[in-house]
């Protein structure tokens, strides 16, 4: 089955959790936590979505390498120039699935278009 979402006019935080509810199976009626989906969630006009300027500057996506000095910190701006709307996304929706094995087969079925 195969959902689409247009992100146009919409809050990156509304569009992500919608998706990853879908993602997961929760809309059907056979949901079962154990097991992945067989759902696709297609994320159209993703650069259209509403973003404050002030989330931009001040908004920082963090990773850190487990090394000694490994911790880097990106603000949102820096993240859209190097990455495009398309891993907003991506990491919005990652964040908001459930920490397990599935995790990583989950995301799989999301495809965003800018």
């Amino acid at each position: 089955m195969k959902h689409t979402i247009d992100a146009q006019d919409k809050k990156l935080g509304r569009v992500a959790s919608e998706a990853a509810k879908i993602l997961m199976g929760k809309q059907t009626t056979h949901y079962a936590p154990n097991v992945v989906e067989n759902v696709k969630v297609h994320i159209v006009n993703a650069s259209k979505v509403i973003f404050d300027a002030k989330k931009l500057r001040e908004k920082e996506y963090i990773t850190y390498s487990g090394y000694p000095g490994g911790l880097k910190t990106k603000t949102a701006e820096q993240f859209l120039a190097k990455k495009g709307y398309s891993y907003l996304f991506i990491d919005a929706v990652y964040g908001m699935l459930p920490i397990n094995k599935l995790r990583a087969k989950i995301i799989k079925n999301l495809i965003v278009t800018e």
